[in-house]
């Protein structure tokens, strides 16, 4: 059940932002550091999932200060300036839709994810390189459907050489892929802390997480 909770400038008194950030969770940097806030957008499903949309208690206190969020969920824990106390947001939901976006960057960061973090010609993970599966010295682009995500074994096994010399072999052959694509991948890889207020919004699959 949503049980928004949304304030408007009045309820705030005279606050100004400064008051809160002097507060008394401001002293011990440790407990800010673990009340984060879940950003869902509009339609209420987070805003990315890898990484996961998050918010230090600063911004989403500020934000449903300024009346861009409503505050779905709480944490026990309080904050409070001297003319009012608050408890922290642990899930906003924007009140205004952010389009996501329908082109992906084609970025290391995603080229990992695309691969699930993991060497296209082993399968190992760990520390990972890329490699152009045609080299660049035969005429190898640098695209999508060139590069793979390699570990550093592999990627000097392989060099300059084709897959056929190198006798190595793809896991799967690679390709551009859809930002619907790279978000499911992302629910594969949760962050280490989830909040229980956090679970009714991420929709994990629990054979994913098998």
């Amino acid at each position: 059940m949503k049980d928004n909770k949304s304030y408007n400038k009045n309820d705030w008194g005279s606050l100004s932002m400064g008051e809160f950030i002097d507060g008394e969770l401001s002293k011990d940097p440790s407990t800010l550091k673990h009340h984060p806030a879940l950003v869902l957008n509009a339609d209420y499903r987070p805003l990315s999932y890898y990484p996961l949309s998050l918010w230090c208690w600063q911004d989403a206190v500020k934000a449903a200060y300024m009346e861009r969020v409503d505050i779905v969920a709480q944490y026990d824990k309080f904050v409070h300036s001297p003319t009012i106390k608050i408890k922290i947001p642990s899930v906003v939901v924007l009140k205004d839709y952010v389009r996501p976006q329908k082109s992906v960057a084609f970025t290391r960061f995603n080229l990992f994810l695309r691969d699930e973090f993991r060497c296209q010609y082993c399968g190992n993970r760990g520390e990972l390189t890329f490699d152009h599966v045609i080299p660049r010295s035969s005429g190898g682009t640098t695209r999508w459907d060139n590069v793979v995500a390699a570990c550093s074994p592999c990627n000097l096994r392989k060099g300059s050489k084709s897959l056929g010399r190198a006798g190595l072999h793809l896991r799967r052959k690679p390709r551009q892929p859809t930002a619907p694509e790279l978000q499911n991948l992302g629910r594969k890889f949760p962050p280490n802390y989830l909040h229980d207020s956090w679970m009714d919004f991420l929709y994990w699959d629990s054979e994913l997480d098998a």
